[in-house]
C-alpha cells in the first residue's frame, strides 16, 4: 500500500480504547485458560500464550506471558490456514497442531488449539492458544531431552487436524493424544481447556463486533497494523544505518560437549532491518535446534525490548524486520531434527542478537549477559496416594546481567521465557517430592560498577524413590559475560545426592536418571554478567550486598578488591 492511498488513521485516543479492548479480550482467554487448567504446568507456572487473529491470519492483538511465543502462534494459524481455506471452515470447527515442521510449531509439548470466529455467518477472526503440556510420549518423561538424535524421540506429531467438527468433539482424536502420554488425563482435560477458552474469546469477540460492527473492527484492525508498522520504522530510522555482528554458542549439541556457534548479523538500510545468521553452526546432533517460529519470536522479542519495549504485539510490527537463516543449520534444521530443547538455544540467539544491536544503539541500552538459557528439571513417577503417574517439569529462573544504569535482577526468567515458579506447597501436595532447598546462590553475581543479578538454588528430594529424572541445561563451563569490563556471572551446577558422600556432578543434559529412596537433586542456576569497571562500584551498594549475603567477604575481595570491600563495611583501609 503506498502512502498516498493509505487510509488516514484513526483518532489516537479512540485507537488506544480499542487496542486496550483487543488486549482484554486476549488476556480473558488467558485467564480463562489458566484458572481452569488441571496440570501445575498451566495453571500455577502460566507456560502458555494466547492471541487474536483475523481473518486472514495477520496477528491482532497477543497476551503478554512468553516471548518465546511472540508471533509464533502465527506459524500455527498460517498452518490451519493452508490445510483448510477458511471457505471450507463452519461455525464449531476448532483446530489442534503442534508439529514444528508442518504446523508451525516449536516443539511438541507445546500444543496450539486454533478456533474460527464467526459474525454474520462470516469468518471474521481466529482465537488461539498455546499450552505447554508436561508430557507428550517420547523416550523420556517430558517429552524433551537434549540427546534426542530426531523428532520422533519426542512423542506424538500432530499435523493440523479438526479437534471439533461444527461444534462436535472427536473423542478418538482427543483419546489418541491422551493416550500417548504418560499424564493422560491431564492431557484429555487441558486440551478440553484450550478449546473452552478459544471459546470465550469468541464470544467477547462477537459481542464486540455486534457492539461496534463487524466491518469497523476490520477497519480499525488496518488501522492499528499501520500504526504499530509505522511506529517500528520510525525507531529503525533512528539508528545508524550500517550492520554488527555478534556471536554467542550453546556448550554442547545435546548428544556431546561440541559446542556450535550462533552469529547474529544485524544490518540497518533506512527503515528496514534486517537479520540472517550467516555463520552459524551446523544443526545440533540433539534436540537443541530451532525451527522458523522460534527463531522468529527470538528476534521480535529483541526488535520490541530495545527498540520499542511499548510497541503493540501485533503483525504490523513484522513488516519492517527481514529474518534468514542458512539451510541445515542450528537455526533452520532439517526434519526430521529433534527441537525439543529449543528454548535453551533462542535464549543464546538473544544473547548474540543484544550484542550485535548492542553496536548500533546509544551506549544506554547496553547490558551484561543474564544467565540466559532456559534450565529445566523434569520428574517423573507416581502421585502420592494415586496409580496415576505425573510429570513435573519446571524452569528455573537465574540472574539477569547487570545494566548501563543499574545492577540484574535476582532469580528471575530472563529473555525468551516468563514462566513462573512452582510454588513449594502444591508441589509437594501433589507429587511425591519435597524441596529441601529454594534460595539464591551466594557468590553468583558477576562484578562491576553494577553487578549482575544472582542464581537459584533448587534441590529436591525424592522420598519414596521410583522418580525418574531429566535435565537440560547450559552455561555450566563459562559464566555469562560481563559489559564494559564487568566480570563475568558464576557458572550452573546439577548435582546428584549434593552434600553427601555420594554426590556427583551431573551432565547438564542428563535423561532417564532413576532416583532411588531420599535421593536428591540440586541445580544452581548461573549468575548475570557484571556491567562497568568493578572499582566503580558505589560502596555502600557494595556494602548492602556484604550485608544481605549476596556475596561473601572473601569472594567481593577477589572481585572489588580488599580496599573498596573495607571502605563498604566502614573499616580501615
Amino acid at each position: 500500500m503506498t502512502e498516498q492511498n493509505r487510509p488516514a488513521l484513526s483518532d489516537p485516543i479512540a485507537m488506544e480504547v480499542f487496542t486496550n479492548r483487543l488486549l482484554a479480550v486476549a488476556d480473558e482467554i488467558a485467564t480463562s485458560m489458566i484458572r481452569a487448567s488441571f496440570s501445575s504446568n498451566i495453571k500455577e507456572r502460566k507456560d502458555c500464550s494466547v492471541a487474536l487473529f483475523s481473518a486472514d491470519g495477520r496477528l491482532i492483538a497477543q497476551a503478554s506471558h512468553i516471548p518465546l511465543h511472540l508471533g509464533s502462534l502465527m506459524g500455527s494459524v498460517g498452518a490451519v490456514l493452508e490445510a483448510y481455506p477458511a471457505e471450507t471452515m463452519v461455525e464449531g470447527d476448532v483446530f489442534i497442531c503442534n508439529d514444528p515442521y508442518v504446523a508451525g510449531g516449536t516443539h511438541t509439548p507445546d500444543i496450539s488449539v486454533v478456533t474460527p470466529v464467526f459474525t454474520g455467518g462470516r469468518l471474521r477472526y481466529f482465537t488461539a492458544n498455546i499450552g505447554h503440556h508436561s508430557d507428550v510420549g517420547g523416550t523420556v518423561p517430558g517429552s524433551i531431552h537434549g540427546g534426542a538424535r530426531s523428532i520422533f524421540e519426542e512423542g506424538l506429531r500432530l499435523p493440523v487436524m479438526k479437534l471439533f467438527r461444527a461444534g462436535v468433539l472427536d473423542e478418538d482424536l482427543l483419546r489418541l493424544i491422551s493416550l500417548n502420554s504418560r499424564a493422560s488425563e491431564e492431557r484429555w482435560l487441558d486440551i478440553k481447556v484450550q478449546a473452552s477458552a478459544n471459546e470465550r474469546g469468541a464470544r467477547l469477540m462477537r459481542e464486540l463486533a455486534d457492539t461496534l460492527g463487524a466491518d469497523k473492527i476490520d477497519a480499525l484492525v488496518e488501522d492499528l497494523f499501520i500504526y504499530t508498522a509505522q511506529r517500528l520504522r520510525n525507531r529503525i530510522i533512528e539508528m545508524t544505518d550500517g550492520s554488527a555482528s555478534f556471536r554467542s554458542k550453546i556448550e554442547g549439541d545435546g548428544v556431546d560437549e561440541t559446542e556450535v556457534p550462533i552469529q547474529a548479523n544485524v544490518t540497518v538500510k533506512g527503515d528496514r532491518l534486517i537479520v540472517d545468521f550467516e555463520g552459524t553452526g551446523p544443526q545440533a546432533k540433539g534436540g537443541l535446534n530451532v525451527v522458523a517460529s522460534a527463531l522468529n519470536a527470538s528476534v521480535y522479542y529483541v526488535v520490541k525490548t530495545l527498540l520499542d519495549p511499548y510497541l503493540l504485539p501485533n503483525s504490523g510490527m513484522f513488516e519492517g524486520v527481514e529474518i534468514s537463516a542458512p539451510k541445515g543449520c542450528l537455526l533452520n534444521p532439517v526434519e526430521p531434527a529433534a527441537t525439543g530443547a529449543r528454548s535453551i538455544t533462542c535464549n543464546k540467539v538473544v544473547r548474540a542478537l543484544i550484542g550485535a544491536f548492542s553496536q548500533l544503539l546509544p551506549e544506554d541500552r547496553a547490558q551484561a549477559a543474564g544467565q540466559d538459557i532456559v534450565p529445566v528439571m523434569v520428574f517423573a513417577g507416581k502421585r502420592r496416594g494415586r496409580e496415576e503417574g505425573y510429570v513435573y517439569l519446571e524452569s528455573i529462573g537465574g540472574g539477569a546481567g547487570a545494566r548501563y544504569q543499574g545492577n540484574g535482577m535476582d532469580g528471575i526468567h530472563v529473555h525468551v521465557t516468563n514462566s513462573s515458579n512452582l510454588p513449594i506447597e502444591p508441589l509437594e501436595i501433589e507429587y511425591d517430592l519435597v524441596v529441601d532447598e529454594y534460595a539464591l546462590v551466594e557468590d553468583s553475581t558477576g562484578a562491576g560498577k553494577y553487578r549482575g543479578g544472582m542464581g537459584i538454588a533448587r534441590q529436591i528430594s525424592a522420598p519414596n524413590g521410583g522418580v525418574i529424572f531429566t535435565a537440560r541445561s547450559d552455561g555450566h563451563r563459562e559464566g555469562a559475560p560481563g559489559a564494559a569490563g564487568g566480570t563475568e556471572g558464576r557458572v550452573a551446577h546439577l548435582v546428584q545426592n549434593a552434600g553427601t558422600d555420594r554426590a556427583r556432578e551431573l551432565s547438564p543434559m542428563i535423561s532417564g536418571l532413576p532416583l532411588g529412596p531420599g535421593e536428591t537433586i540440586r541445580l544452581e542456576t548461573p549468575g548475570g554478567g557484571g556491567f562497568g569497571d568493578p572499582a566503580a562500584r558505589d560502596p555502600a551498594a557494595l556494602g548492602r550486598d556484604l550485608r544481605d549475603q549476596r556475596i561473601s567477604k572473601a569472594y567481593a575481595e577477589t572481585l572489588y578488591g580488599a580496599a573498596l570491600v573495607a571502605k563498604a563495611l566502614g573499616q580501615p583501609a
